[in-house]
């Protein structure tokens, strides 16, 4: 009798072992944090960073097509950066304020991600007039810049205009129509390979470069696992 009883359980224990396999999986992604770094969209940043055209846009912001001359007098499109993970910025050259510690971390960066064919950069003058190709050239030079690895580029006013506006939310505007009716932040950000903004870093800051470097590991993560 307990031979008959026995044979009778095991598909009941299988099943409760079964079950309880999926439910620990199930429970345990349930717990496990999520890893996966956000998505931006004009909504999530500063209204002020924002074009008023924008300021609606709740999802699938990405960062629109760019035609840019960098220090070189190459011509510079997203087709350059395709399938690449990207770090931007928004400078000046002749700044003596935040750029400076903006470009020191964005060289290191540079170092740090040499080797790294996925990994890209890309900085915007916003004083595109004054900022021709031998004042960038000058200006790269002088900060360690990879030809390849890191663009420095200008381009039209308007164009730098809507990019910093409505693709990277990363200058205010001042509205005065002059040449330095742009106010740029300290911002650096994470742009993934399918254009989409995944972080934004205080240029000028060790520790929010040390979370960019982390918040990389993540997004390359991600990618792995696709």
């Amino acid at each position: 009798m307990e031979l008959k009883f026995f044979k009778k359980s095991i598909p009941t224990l299988i099943f409760l072992v079964i079950f309880s396999a999926i439910g620990i999986t199930v429970f345990y992604h349930l717990l496990k944090p999520n890893n996966r770094l956000k998505i931006y969209s004009p909504v999530d940043v500063n209204p002020r960073l924002v074009d008023d055209s924008m300021l609606h846009i709740q999802k699938n912001h990405i960062v629109a097509d760019f035609e840019l001359t960098n220090q070189n007098g190459e011509i510079i499109t997203n087709h350059n950066y395709k399938n690449k993970i990207y770090i931007a910025d928004f400078f000046f050259t002749r700044c003596q304020t935040i750029c400076i510690a903006m470009a020191y971390n964005m060289n290191e960066l540079q170092e740090f991600y040499k080797n790294d064919d996925d990994i890209m950069f890309l900085s915007h003058s916003v004083t595109p007039v004054i900022d021709s190709v031998p004042v960038l050239k000058e200006y790269a030079d002088r900060k360690g810049v990879i030809d390849g690895k890191w663009n420095v580029t200008t381009g039209s006013k308007k164009l730098i205009y809507d990019l910093a506006r409505k693709s990277y939310f990363a200058v205010l505007d001042e509205g005065n129509g002059d040449e330095n009716d742009f106010i740029h932040t300290e911002q650096f950000v994470l742009v993934d390979k399918e254009r989409r903004i995944r972080g934004y870093y205080d240029g000028t800051e060790k520790k929010d470069m040390e979370k960019l470097k982390k918040d990389i590991v993540l997004l390359k993560e991600e990618y792995a696992t696709k």
